[in-house]
Order: structure tokens, then C-alpha cells, then sequence
């Protein structure tokens, strides 16, 4: 089976069942030494039971990033597919789960071209302002400042924006691909991989 990474299609939910199996592993482990330790020991005063408690940690974190992704919201079929034909040359990523201080904003694709910054969420609860300003304030923070930054609720608007945006690169010469290709790890990231590492 093909490695699916950050970005692509079907990341959400492949990363679910991933998170869900990591989980189970660690939770059958660390009750694994702790009943080993009681067996043995006939005691919770054992060193299992202390591996087992330390085991708890690991436990917790991937308990915690599976539930995320369990309530994430990933694109759909039909609406990975309307994308992929009007999206010409363009670079889109999909399922990200953009999270901040205080909430976490479920996009379902982007794409960065020339100033401009266009996503799409299905999530009708998103508060698409509030995405809009945390990704111009992260983007601000990594040196990139008057970007055009809309996320939209509705798909259709969004592939007219992405019609748009395919003029443009077209009518510049604008290689998306090999922006992302070319860029120098230690370097300033740029807008699009920044999205990427703001999200899950």
C-alpha cells in the first residue's frame, strides 16, 4: 500500500486507522505488564507496574491524536474529484486539521499561488474569519506579509477561485511543483509547506 503523507488525499483517514491501531497496541501493553507485574509479584509493588505507569504517557498522547482525527472531517470523494479537474497545474493539499490556541479548523483543500491563499472547508461549524486570520497571523510570522487569504464554505466558489487562480499561473509561468521542490531545508518554509506544519 502506497505511503500516504501530509497533504495528500485521504491523510485523515488513513492516519485514523493508524492512531486507533498505535493506540490499542499501547493501551494491550501497558495493561500487559501491569497484570504481568500482579501475576508474578502478586503485588502492584513491582517494577512493571512502575513501566507500566510510565507507559501511561505514550498511552495518553496517541489516545488523544486519535480522537482528533476520529473528529476530523476529511474531503470528500466527490469533492476531491471536482477539484482535480479544474485544478490545472496547481498545487493542492488536502485534509489538514489547522489547530490553534483555542480551536481546530478542519480544511479539506488549498492552495497557495502568488500572494494568494484559497481553501476549502465542507465543516459548516468552521468560522472561516477566524481561520482566515490565524493563517495570515502564522504567515506573517515566518516572514510572508500582504497575502490574500479566503476560505470558502461553498465548493463551487471555490473551484471558480481555482479557475482564477489557474489563469494566473498560466498567464505568469508560475510552477508550483517546483517551488515546493526547490526549497532548502533550513531555509524560510514556504507559504504552502507552512500550512502544512500548522496542521495535525
Amino acid at each position: 500500500m502506497a505511503k500516504i503523507y501530509k497533504g495528500d488525499f485521504g491523510y485523515i483517514e488513513h492516519t485514523k486507522k493508524r492512531t486507533i491501531i498505535r493506540t490499542a497496541i499501547c493501551l494491550a501493553i501497558t495493561i500487559g505488564l501491569f497484570v504481568t507485574g500482579l501475576l508474578i509479584y502478586k503485588s502492584q509493588k513491582s517494577i512493571f507496574s512502575i513501566v507500566a505507569a510510565l507507559g501511561c504517557l505514550p498511552t495518553g498522547w496517541s489516545a488523544v491524536n486519535m480522537i482528533m482525527f476520529i473528529k476530523a472531517k476529511a474531503c470528500k470523494t466527490s469533492d476531491h474529484n471536482r477539484i482535480e479537474a479544474v485544478k490545472g497545474g496547481l498545487l493542492i493539499h488536502y485534509d489538514h486539521i489547522i489547530t490553534s490556541y483555542d480551536k481546530n479548523f478542519y480544511i479539506n483543500a488549498s492552495t497557495v499561488l502568488d500572494k494568494n491563499v484559497a481553501c476549502y472547508s465542507a465543516d459548516k461549524d468552521l468560522d472561516a474569519i477566524d481561520c482566515e486570520k490565524h493563517i495570515k497571523k502564522m504567515l506573517v510570522q515566518n516572514g510572508y506579509s500582504s497575502y490574500s487569504i479566503k476560505v470558502f464554505n461553498d465548493l463551487d466558489k471555490f473551484c471558480n477561485r481555482l479557475e482564477q487562480l489557474e489563469n494566473l499561473r498560466s498567464e505568469k509561468g508560475i510552477d508550483p511543483f517546483r517551488i515546493e521542490d526547490s526549497w532548502v531545508p533550513g531555509t524560510v518554509q514556504t507559504p504552502a509547506s507552512i500550512l502544512l506544519s500548522i496542521s495535525l
